[in-house]
């Protein structure tokens, strides 16, 4: 079930907030108590419970455990009998006050309310035994039903998380807050779990999904035992639209898998946690394109020639980790393409790419950058890297026995007339949206400017370049093109070998996207076309 955190400060606004969650896709609420100012327990309760649209989880958290009630305890405790009397669904019990109350055999089970029994970790680096432990504790005060919520610090605390949802007797919630527990909320359903939060729009928390994402793109009702992980190893991940894309794609060609955002610190603690076959495959984001070749088994020669990889695929018959790029054709053919439009070549010239004999001028020497510097130089270009790290750059353009320069010189650098310039860098991603990674003053000597940063999808530097009257390529091409070629990975070529799967591919992700109100990826039919007819030249070929 798909619960709703509330916290009004008032009862009218708590009764509206759970009108609108059910309309939003809740199948439950969890109602904070100690939220409501003034909150009267006889009169409001009597209002909250007789006017639920669905069931209500009542909580009334002290001070003490992190809730915002100072009162009386004695008065608190009255409260929440009082919910059960007035037929609250669920009541909420902290542990301590459930051993109490058990110890002494005063838990009031009458009425038909379930108890929930709770715990709060807080910066606790607890083992698995640990929590084993904890959670036998807490089935010992006899509870309906379990809630253990762990302030984790790296995304691994999330495997003792699926390995207690797994094997608990008593039905257990059990998730951590913040950018690295969101796969806890994701995977919830995968490893039994019996209830995952969701917010309402305009209510976000820190690492909980809206309800709209976990019914449209996650569509966690789908997901059972056998469903297949996988996700983006980046940090940041909140950027990320994968997950709009690749969740409706797997359920149009009825692939049983998932893909969600993994906030990663530590490569090496990451691969040795999640090294089941359930972790079926990954992205690759900012800043681990070239650090995570070093833990694959083995590298397609595309990649290992570029010396980044993008996308990670498990092999099912030995559990080997395989790394592809598949950012390189994405990048070169988004380019390639746009040049081609405004200018349509005939006879021989038609054959050989726009990008022959230009000046290719790159900013970035990352994972990113490499891919894109490795695709210009197939294509005949003359390359110059700039990047931060000058020594960086220096090994990248040694690689392509092209010319570097140092970052400062970006201020002063200005091009020969048609180059293509490229960012290859996070500059002007959100929300940091205002920076751009070359002077205003020499965007008008460029024929071409990509940014592969895709959030927000007309970029500053897009917007600068077109006012001086370049062509300007957004990151979304690069993006979605490369989606295509990971599916396909992923998959194992079942769901777009063929022209019209591919087309579906993207018919789903626009789809998807108006159904979750993402404005940003709904506001891509204009690069709908470049893309088809991509895809069905490399479908042909």
């Amino acid at each position: 079930m798909i619960c709703a955190p509330l916290t009004a400060q008032s009862v009218e606004q708590m009764v509206s907030d759970m009108i609108q969650a059910k309309a939003q896709g809740a199948d439950l609420v969890e109602v904070r108590l100690d939220y409501i100012k003034d909150f009267r327990p006889h009169k409001d309760l009597q209002v909250i419970l007789r006017n639920k649209p669905l069931p209500v989880i009542i909580v009334y958290r002290p001070k003490w455990d992190g809730g915002l009630y100072e009162g009386d305890e004695h008065v608190r405790l009255e409260t929440l009998n009082l919910a059960k009397e007035l037929g609250a669904d669920y009541v909420d019990y902290e542990l301590k006050v459930a051993s109490n109350l058990a110890a002494q055999q005063k838990i009031n089970r009458h009425g038909g309310s379930k108890i929930i029994v709770s715990c709060h970790l807080n910066g606790e680096d607890a083992s698995k035994e640990d929590l084993c432990r904890l959670v036998a504790r807490m089935e010992a005060t006899s509870p309906d039903i379990l809630r253990l919520v762990i302030e984790a610090t790296d995304i691994t605390e999330m495997g003792r998380i699926f390995h207690l949802l797994s094997c608990s007797q008593v039905p257990l919630i059990a998730y951590s807050l913040g950018e690295r527990g969101l796969i806890s909320q994701i995977l919830s359903p995968k490893y039994g779990g019996f209830i995952l939060y969701g917010t309402m729009d305009g209510h976000s928390v820190p690492g909980l999904p809206t309800l709209d994402s976990l019914r449209e793109a996650y569509k966690v009702d789908c997901i059972n035992r056998e469903t297949k992980v996988f996700g983006l190893i980046s940090k940041p991940v909140s950027h990320s639209k994968g997950p709009i894309l690749h969740n409706p794609a797997f359920r149009h060609v009825n692939f049983n898998g998932i893909y969600a955002p993994m906030f990663v610190d530590d490569l090496k603690r990451f691969f040795s946690v999640y090294c089941g076959p359930d972790f079926a495959g990954f992205s690759v984001g900012i800043p681990y394109k070239e650090a995570v070749v070093d833990f694959c088994d083995e590298v397609h020669p595309l990649a290992q020639s570029i010396g980044a990889v993008n996308t990670i695929i498990r092999r099912p018959s030995d559990g080997k980790l395989i790394g592809y790029n598949t950012d390189c054709e994405a990048s070169i053919t988004a380019i390639e393409d746009a040049l081609k439009e405004k200018q349509w070549t005939i006879g021989e010239a038609s054959f050989r790419s726009p990008l022959k004999g230009k000046l290719f001028v790159l900013v970035g020497a990352g994972g990113a950058g490499r891919a894109l510097a490795f695709g210009a130089k197939s294509r005949g270009a003359r390359i110059v890297v700039f990047d931060i790290d000058y020594d960086r750059a220096k090994s990248l353009a040694c690689d392509l026995k092209s010319e570097v320069r140092r970052f400062e010189e970006l201020v002063n650098f200005h091009p020969e007339r048609g180059a293509i310039l490229a960012n290859a860098t996070p500059l002007g991603m959100h929300p940091n949206t205002g920076r751009i990674p070359v002077p205003e003053a020499t965007l008008g000597d460029y024929k071409l400017v990509f940014d592969s940063v895709y959030t927000p999808r007309k970029t500053r530097l897009l917007k600068e370049a077109e006012a001086a009257g370049a062509i300007t390529v957004s990151g979304v091409e690069m993006f979605l093109r490369q989606a295509i070629g990971q599916f396909n990975l992923f998959t194992g070529g079942r769901g777009l070998r063929s022209r019209v799967y591919s087309i579906v591919f993207i018919c789903v992700t626009v789809q998807a996207a108006v159904l979750i109100s993402e404005p940003y990826l709904a506001d891509i039919s204009d690069h709908l076309i470049v893309v088809t007819e991509w895809v069905i030249v490399l479908d042909d070929w």
